[in-house]
């Protein structure tokens, strides 16, 4: 190899390298937020029935907290496989929307590099890439020293609220069975930001306690979610003028 060309091997290594370190750094709050709330689940998951593997995998192939918390609630309840995909599903819909976020700064990338950033898309990964990318350009060491080190984060905090979970007894001695309770509050009251998404929350409130008291069942909140969401679209034109 010519002496140029290795010296434009290191320029690019060195690259790679301190984009990745920026992504890793940036990472850093999430990781804070990541581990109690990995360790939580990981808990959870074990009073639900899971083994540790299948605790530890769901964080390495599902890897959506708020999904990851659904799943084993409604699996620990024993509800249809069905219902708990089409409900995972649901909830997980909004990547969606983050992934064509991002497309006008990721385009020029390679389609298979995309997938992967695709399938580590997180709310808290998203808001760290999507404010970064506003005034930077975009990288993919960055992107992925962030996601990788995000979702590492995760999954050794699921591993050891896997261990924990199966030596502390119930963790509702702790207050772990609030967790998923706890995290779709703070979900909601985020979302409150004017009088559409008012209206909708409550309508999606009313229809869950009528489905349920009318259909016993765990489909209430799956087909609340839908009615007032259809329903909000629907009224929006007499919602905002009002």
């Amino acid at each position: 190899m010519q002496p140029e060309a290795m010296r434009g091997d290191a320029s690019n290594l060195e690259t790679v390298i301190h984009f990745a370190g920026q992504g890793i750094r940036a990472a850093l709050p999430i990781v804070l937020g990541y581990l109690p709330l990995g360790f939580a689940y990981g808990v959870l998951a074990r009073e639900a029935g899971f083994n540790l593997l299948e605790t530890v995998l769901m964080s390495v192939l599902l890897y959506a907290g708020s999904g990851q918390f659904i799943a084993v609630s409604m699996f620990g309840s024993s509800v249809a496989t069905a219902a708990i995909v089409f409900t995972v599903f649901l909830v997980n819909l909004r990547h969606l929307l983050f992934s064509a976020s991002l497309v006008p700064h990721l385009r020029r990338f390679h389609p298979g590099a995309l997938a992967l950033l695709a399938a580590e898309i997180t709310d808290e990964s998203f808001a760290v890439a999507i404010n970064h990318y506003g005034k930077n350009e975009a990288r993919l060491p960055y992107h992925f020293g962030l996601n990788l080190t995000a979702h590492f984060s995760w999954v050794l905090a699921s591993f050891l609220g896997g261990v924990a979970g199966n030596l502390m007894g119930d963790p509702a001695r702790f207050g772990f069975n609030f967790a998923l309770p706890a995290m779709f509050i703070i979900l909601l009251v985020m979302q409150l930001k004017d009088r559409k998404t008012i209206v909708v929350a409550a309508l999606a409130a009313l229809f869950s306690v009528v489905i349920a008291i009318l259909w016993p069942g765990s489909w209430n909140i799956i087909l609340a979610t839908v009615f007032a969401a259809t329903l909000g679209v629907i009224l929006e034109p007499w919602i905002s003028k009002s």
